[in-house]
């Protein structure tokens, strides 16, 4: 339920909640952010808050000059008493997606169900305010000029100006007590890393680290490739049930398949990798027999060589001849995911944004004037994927090949340039890690998470959460999921949440 209009400005509504935003001026280019004041149901209880949608310039530092402006919507509620509620920066992956998604689908206030919007009874801002981020050329996000998104269309460039947005969010809002929270999805969690360690780098109090379905830049172990190539079987032994290709003696829930595939591994898989060159003839086949045999594949399938299966290879296979979507092993292609244009609906008009520019990742980049009649690419087709600036075309070229091979998953170090979660977790000893991740996501592997969970040292095993649910790699597209998952972001919320400057406790 919304109360109040559209029209309902900042200045109105800020004489009128000491808990609403604080935004600075806004350069005469830009207009104000616009404010208004809204009501859900959540459970039975009225939830009160406001929404803010507005965007901040990204200024080249030397001259003040904006370069960019950055499109956000922030919900904020009333904190209990005594207490600072945490801020939670949330933005979706790509390169060059729009946070819509986890806004609409996932954790804000209000999600699309069908043709239309509900209150979202899983919407984190129970327990966290929330500041979903478009980046430069997604959503309303802007650069001033093809030549200035150049700044931001690389792995530095990116992260740095996503560190300036939080940065300049924080200061423009009077929110320096507030412990913050950064979430991103798939790559949207590498550059949640990288930013919270440039954030902590610059003295931000950032308490929690949420790696949405991707775990890139977790502190590495030795072995790693192999050992996770060895426990990804029980991520395909879960697949494998679902298409009722696994034997029933060796697993007939999700949970047992994957337990019965990981002890497998490591009592038997992995040690017969490690020892790959030494292996018989006879050993060989009758390794990809039982592999075969747990995956719900064929022997014939198995490389002998190399005794193991790509990701490629088994997301061909297991669906019995049917092109499975490769990011949920349970959909087929060609998939079409929810329309989110009911949302950028509501930007514009319940929120009160009412810009005429194209929403980005929603809606067509020719919708709007080019006014040479060439409208722009989208922005992951321009993306340089270089960790270094000013890179000869050479590197940019092999560095476009490298990501067109692996994908967001598993990009390795970022080189001397930027650093990620590992680095933000040793800047901050206190720093929570939650790594949510779908059992269907063929972009990741719960079982991996889980190796890589029991490897960690006792400092960082302690404050690292691996959760697992029955999702693809879009978690909050399953009901049961997402209200998990929204639990586990919610005690995440309550874990860093501070008490207010002078309180007692």
């Amino acid at each position: 339920m919304r109360i109040g209009c559209r029209s309902l400005l900042l200045a109105v509504v800020a004489a009128s909640l000491t808990f609403a935003a604080r935004p600075g001026p806004a350069t005469a280019a830009e207009p104000p952010p616009i404010l208004t004041r809204h009501r859900i149901e959540i459970g039975g209880r009225p939830l009160e808050y406001t929404a803010e949608a507005g965007r901040i310039p990204i200024r080249d530092v030397a001259t003040g000059e904006p370069l960019a402006h950055v499109f956000y919507v922030a919900y904020r509620a009333p904190a209990r008493r005594g207490a600072v509620r945490p801020v939670t920066f949330v933005w979706n992956g790509g390169p060059g997606l729009p946070a819509a998604s986890l806004h609409f689908e996932g954790a804000g206030p209000r999600r699309i169900e069908g043709d239309r919007l509900v209150d979202n009874a899983d919407t984190w801002l129970t327990d966290t305010d929330l500041v979903f981020m478009d980046p430069v050329a997604t959503g309303f996000s802007r650069a001033v000029s093809p030549e200035a998104q150049k700044a931001f269309t690389s792995w530095i460039g990116d992260a740095m100006a996503t560190t300036e947005f939080v940065r300049a969010w924080v200061l423009r809002h009077g929110a320096e007590e507030a412990p913050l929270i950064i979430a991103g999805q798939s790559y949207g969690a590498v550059r949640a890393g990288a930013v919270t360690y440039q954030l902590l780098k610059r003295g931000f109090d950032v308490r929690g680290l949420a790696l949405i379905s991707n775990t890139t830049g977790l502190p590495d172990y030795p072995d790693r490739p192999r050992i996770a190539l060895a426990m990804h079987t029980g991520d395909y032994a879960v697949a494998a049930l679902h298409f009722g290709r696994l034997p029933p003696e060796l697993g007939t829930t999700p949970d047992q398949a994957r337990t019965i595939a990981e002890q497998w591994a490591r009592d038997v898989y992995l040690p017969a990798l490690r020892r790959l060159d030494q292996l018989s003839d006879a050993e060989r086949a009758a390794l990809a027999v039982d592999l075969a045999r747990r995956i719900g594949l064929t022997a014939a399938d198995i490389d002998p060589k190399t005794l193991s299966v790509t990701q490629g290879l088994f997301l061909g296979r297991i669906g019995g001849g049917k092109r499975l979507y490769y990011s949920d092993y349970r959909r087929e292609e060609p998939y079409v995911a929810p329309s989110l244009r009911l949302g950028v609906r509501y930007l514009r008009h319940d929120l009160g944004y009412a810009t005429d520019l194209p929403y980005f990742g929603v809606e067509p980049i020719d919708d709007g004037f080019a006014p040479d009649g060439v409208h722009p690419k989208p922005v992951n087709a321009t993306w340089t994927h270089s960790t270094v600036y000013g890179a000869t075309d050479e590197q940019i070229a092999q560095a476009r090949a490298d990501f067109a091979r692996t994908g967001a998953i598993g990009l390795g170090k970022f080189g001397p340039n930027l650093s990620g979660a590992a680095e933000a977790m040793a800047l901050s000893p206190g720093l929570q890690v939650l790594v949510p991740h779908g059992a269907y996501d063929p972009l990741g592997g719960c079982s991996i998470d889980a190796e890589l969970g029991r490897r960690l040292p006792p400092p960082d095993r302690e404050r690292v959460t691996f959760r697992c649910y029955l999702a693809g790699h879009a978690i909050y597209r399953d009901a049961p999921a997402r209200a998990e998952f929204a639990q586990d972001m919610r005690a995440l919320a309550r874990k860093v949440q501070a008490p207010l400057s002078g309180a007692k406790p």
